[in-house]
């Protein structure tokens, strides 16, 4: 029997983006505690702001009326410091003011203090040796928020400068989506934790402490259910304990076909396989299916995905495909990370029938370079570089030639 082919990364990509439904429960927490939640329903902004025309720089408020011509001489009537009310600007005056004060009535502009001279010998006097226009360095009322409407919108991850946004509104307290709760585990009879002795032919495991800082960069609540023994039994255990309390599960090794990969047909005994093997490199054997939490249909079902045990094929994988699964169930707006045009600086004329991910680097000339040696095992590609290239199937390029690039922090985040 003909195998049928293999999808390629974007048909997987949206078989899973298809199955992602967002949590459905809500949380109201105190802004300090917001930092990377999702936002769950859109908020309003309490008031305007700025709640006046206010400056923007340090200067004189004046009539443009009296300063049609430079040098224009000016009484000084009064001076307005932020989080102060000026008077009404009379003709032929002018009033000292301060970053963010509030522009007086009857002024239409503020000329910075540098384009001033205060006149020497005289009282109150300035002489203006431009010729402002209408509005300049005013902030206008309402031009960053007005009151009432739209402050933030629902689905947006909450940044510092979100908080910000919201602080400004006059909010205190935010609506956010509860944390997406994932839990992890890694099979290999050959792997140990750091501090432990290697027995021969052992490996540290490198993918534990990897994908379980990517969870917690995306802001899941991470559970590490440790190593896992490459027996089948053990293998079903572990998932049925992982399905109890949580949305996903991801494991790492053991997806592959060889006698001791016990993840397939563990997650067909305990639940469903859907999809399985992709044309990407790095990271071909890559699963996704779901577990049952009980024999009971109405307690549903955790998602599964199961990454290669190779340290950068679970690297790669997991932001290619766990992070924007995992982002459409925090229900955040935006899930494709950002590419750029770049120029690569070197030759890449192998081609593969499979999209490739090369581990690339930003070099001084504004160009990018590729690690050397592209194996799956060699985590260190990736620590060096900063981004990926995505090099469609059967693609070849020669140095100067343009390609995707992807920054890792745009899939760290």
């Amino acid at each position: 029997m003909t195998k049928p082919p293999m999808l390629t990364a974007q048909q997987a990509l949206d078989h899973l983006l298809s199955h992602a439904n967002t949590v459905s429960d809500d949380e109201r927490v105190a802004m300090q505690a917001a930092l990377g939640r999702v936002l769950a329903e859109g908020v309003n902004s309490l008031v305007d702001v700025p709640p006046l025309d206010n400056t923007s720089m340090d200067g004189y408020a004046v009539r443009t009326s009296d300063t049609k011509v430079p040098g224009a001489i000016l009484s000084i009537a009064q001076r307005i410091p932020a989080g102060s009310i000026g008077t009404q600007l009379e003709p032929g005056t002018a009033a000292r003011i301060f970053t963010g004060a509030p522009v007086p009535s009857g002024a239409d502009a503020v000329v910075m203090q540098e384009d001033c001279a205060v006149l020497e010998g005289a009282t109150h006097q300035v002489q203006v040796n431009i010729a402002p226009t209408i509005g300049q360095w005013v902030r206008r009322k309402g031009e960053d928020l007005t009151a009432g409407n739209t402050a933030l919108l629902a689905g947006t991850f909450l940044r510092p400068q979100e908080l910000g946004v919201a602080a400004s509104a006059g909010l205190t307290h935010l609506n956010v989506k509860r944390r997406v709760r994932v839990a992890a585990f890694f099979t290999g009879d050959e792997l140990a934790l750091p501090g432990e002795p290697l027995k021969p032919g052992g490996i540290y495991n490198s993918n534990r402490d990897t994908l379980l800082a990517c969870l917690k960069s995306l802001g899941c609540d991470a559970t590490d259910l440790g190593i896992v023994p490459d027996r089948l039994d053990a293998t079903r255990q572990a998932l049925r304990q992982a399905s109890k309390d949580h949305d996903l599960i991801i494991t790492s090794g053991g997806v592959s076909v060889g006698e001791e990969d016990h993840i397939k047909p563990a997650v067909a005994a305990e639940g469903h396989l859907d999809l399985w093997q992709i044309a990407i490199k790095p990271g071909k054997p890559l699963a996704f299916g779901a577990v049952r939490r009980s024999e009971n249909p109405e307690d549903g079902e955790a998602w599964f995905i199961g990454l290669p045990g190779n340290p950068v094929s679970s690297f790669v994988t997991f932001l290619l495909f766990v992070r924007p699964f995992i982002l459409k169930l925090q229900g955040r707006q935006a899930i494709t990370p950002q590419s750029y045009p770049m120029r690569a600086d070197f030759d890449w004329l192998k081609a593969d029938r499979r999209n490739e991910f090369l581990r690339v680097k930003i070099n001084s000339k504004g160009g990018l370079d590729v690690f050397p040696n592209q194996s799956s095992g060699v985590l260190t590609s990736a620590s060096w570089g900063d981004g990926l290239v995505d090099c469609p199937p059967g693609g070849v390029f020669k140095a100067g030639e343009m390609v995707k690039y992807i920054p890792f922090s745009a899939l760290l985040s």
